[in-house]
């Protein structure tokens, strides 16, 4: 028969499943919808098809990746009530309105413009156009806000009362939305969209500009050299900027869930002349030290405290019941941290190559943007694990218990769910993807009928119809 605690580790699995398939989505949606108005704004400044070709060649793709994140996004909300029900009604006080807030100021933004963007090329004047897919991008970002707004309180609780019945009941909105690690995790989810989309961007540029040699210097598919281009642009100039966001996420993470970077660290033992930041190694929680450990002395000090003589606090000032799983948190965050110099290093090569004229025929830049491809989804899955599984044994940090969150099902009703989910969300999202993944593998159509390569496009000779609005001169046929 299996317990209660089994009950509890089973919705746990399947809370952090379900999360796992959902923020593969926005992420990318995230940072595509921004790439789109780019593209757009680019087109109405230039008269470039190139520009227009990708934009319509991306929105397709968007379209099915914003419509996998919704349907997912809505499974997961279901088990707050379902598997999280003592959760949702001690923290809905906080937590509902700021739900809530989120589909009433963004989703109904991207709702409400995402037909006419996506449908309404040959309905509204390109200005208009454009005017829908910048509100698209700002839903994104909205929901993005919100939402990370919600679960940074959950992990820096703060602006709140508990009232009789043990519910958190909101004393001051603006400290709850805006609390102490709210504006650095809104920062680093937000360039971690840009990236990912960035390192997609990329990979279908390098895998066009490989498949067809012709590209690398001229020819038909000029929007391959154009998406690889900007790509690269994005990973050489933002990487080095999420690196540094990610440094003062972690400094405010030592301030406020010292727990968590003990052990991301593999810090069980305490260091009070200087602690070593350890490369490599086994966790092993029970004996309470890193195994194997590959380390550089000092150097964790000299990061986190800018000192290498500093003293930081180990694992073993927090009492045993309060550890998160270490070995996992230890290995989600090199996961991630790894990841994010590779594309630095990736936005780095791409710089040389452009330097010396190679960008668009080095083959072994292309192949290794092409295999970065999905470093950016993996990045953050990895960094979400590292927040979530850090933020054990609370979901409210250091005020409730996850053991006393849950809802009161057995385990084999649990179990039954977890299996359902799986064997859906594989076989409908396996389905989307490699829908994603046939739309990707098309080249851009570069120019309409009748444009020459880098002509603008008021030159392409359409005639728009009498009724049609007089904007419409600009925009290219279907």
């Amino acid at each position: 028969m299996l317990s209660d605690v089994e009950a509890l580790l089973l919705a746990r699995i399947q809370f952090g499943f379900t999360v796992a398939f959902h923020i593969i989505f926005p992420a990318f949606s995230i940072g595509l919808a921004s790439y789109l108005a780019v593209l757009e704004g680019l087109w109405l400044a230039t008269k470039r098809a190139v520009f227009f070709d990708l934009f319509k060649y991306w929105v397709k793709i968007f379209a099915v990746a914003f419509a996998m994140g919704v349907v997912s996004g809505l499974v997961m909300s279901y088990q707050f009530g379902t598997n999280w029900s003592v959760f949702s009604d001690k923290a809905g006080p906080v937590v509902g309105p700021l739900m809530a807030y989120e589909v009433l100021s963004a989703f109904f933004l991207e709702a409400g413009f995402l037909g006419v963007m996506l449908f309404g090329m040959n309905k509204v004047g390109p200005r208009l156009h454009f005017l829908a897919t910048l509100a698209v991008a700002a839903g994104t970002f909205f929901s993005a806000f919100w939402i990370l707004s919600v679960n940074s309180w959950m992990q820096t609780p703060q602006g709140h009362v508990t009232n009789a019945a043990g519910q958190f009941v909101p004393q001051d909105w603006w400290a709850i939305i805006f609390n102490p690690s709210f504006p650095f995790r809104l920062v680093h989810m937000v360039l971690a969209a840009y990236l990912t989309t960035a390192l997609v961007v990329g990979a279908v540029g390098a895998w066009h500009l490989l498949r067809d040699s012709r590209a690398a210097v001229s020819g038909p598919n000029e929007g391959a050299r154009t998406m690889f281009s900007m790509a690269m642009w994005m990973a050489a100039l933002v990487a080095p900027i999420q690196i540094a966001a990610g440094d003062a996420h972690g400094l405010n993470t030592l301030e406020h869930q010292p727990a968590k970077v003990m052990a991301m660290e593999g810090h069980f033992e305490s260091h009070p002349a200087g602690a070593p930041l350890i490369l490599f190694g086994l966790p092993d929680q029970e004996a309470g030290r890193v195994r194997y450990a590959l380390e550089i002395p000092k150097l964790s000090s000299l990061i986190l405290k800018h000192d290498p003589n500093a003293p930081l606090k180990g694992l073993d000032t927090v009492p045993r019941e309060n550890w998160p799983p270490v070995p996992v948190v230890f290995w989600s965050f090199r996961v991630m941290v790894g990841l994010g110099f590779l594309i630095l290093f990736l936005g780095l090569l791409s710089l040389w190559a452009r330097l010396r004229g190679r960008l668009y025929d080095w083959v072994a830049l292309h192949r290794f943007a092409l295999v970065m491809g999905p470093a950016g989804f993996v990045a953050v899955v990895a960094g979400w694990i590292t927040t979530e599984v850090g933020r054990q044994p609370f979901t409210v940090y250091g005020l409730l218990r996850t053991a006393e969150s849950a809802s009161p099902l057995s385990a084999p009703a649990v179990a039954g769910s977890l299996i359902a989910f799986v064997l859906i969300y594989f076989a409908v999202f396996s389905m989307g993807v490699i829908y994603i993944l046939r739309l990707m593998s098309k080249p851009p159509h570069y120019g309409e009928p009748g444009v020459e390569p880098g002509k603008p496009i008021r030159t392409a000779g359409i005639t728009p119809a009498p009724s049609v609005h007089p904007d419409r001169a600009l925009w290219p046929a279907e």
